[in-house]
């Protein structure tokens, strides 16, 4: 039987720690669904630079990923419904409360395990802020 895991995220600019998330998310199961956050719906955190239909295209495009799309921009559990995963993975800084989450997913009928992915450890950029933060010291402070 195929083992459908699902990872949830914004995917602003593309980094490291996105395709360790989606690499272990992937290592989880059989089929991999993504699905990223519409732009109306990011409330925690500045909006993204990238718009949402282009974040779809270059998540898509990774090898980890079969099966990407766009979240609901009313109902964030409908897409989820639809993939009906087996697991549920989780960002390591990504602002869920896991029990909170489960209780959720019951309620709506999805019996999905929930398993939040551990830090990125490698070198590198492994944030989009720090990245945007980084463009910022290097091309617009005055000096070369």
């Amino acid at each position: 039987m195929l083992k459908k895991v699902v990872a949830t995220g914004t995917f602003d600019i593309l980094h490291p720690g996105h395709l360790f998330y989606l690499e272990e998310s992937g290592n989880l199961g059989d089929h991999l669904s993504v699905i990223i956050a519409r732009d109306v719906n990011i409330k925690h955190k500045p909006k993204p630079v990238v718009p949402e239909y282009q974040r779809l295209r270059m998540v898509s495009a990774l090898k980890p990923v079969d099966y990407a799309r766009l979240g609901d921009d009313k109902d964030m559990f409908l897409p989820i419904e639809e993939i009906n995963p087996d697991i549920i993975t989780i960002g390591f800084n990504q602002y869920f409360n896991i029990e909170n989450l489960k209780k959720s997913l019951i309620e709506r009928g999805i019996e999905a395990d929930v398993v939040r992915v551990g830090a990125y450890e490698g070198e590198g950029f492994c944030s989009s802020r720090n990245i945007m933060e980084e463009i910022l010291i290097r091309r617009c402070s005055g000096s070369d």
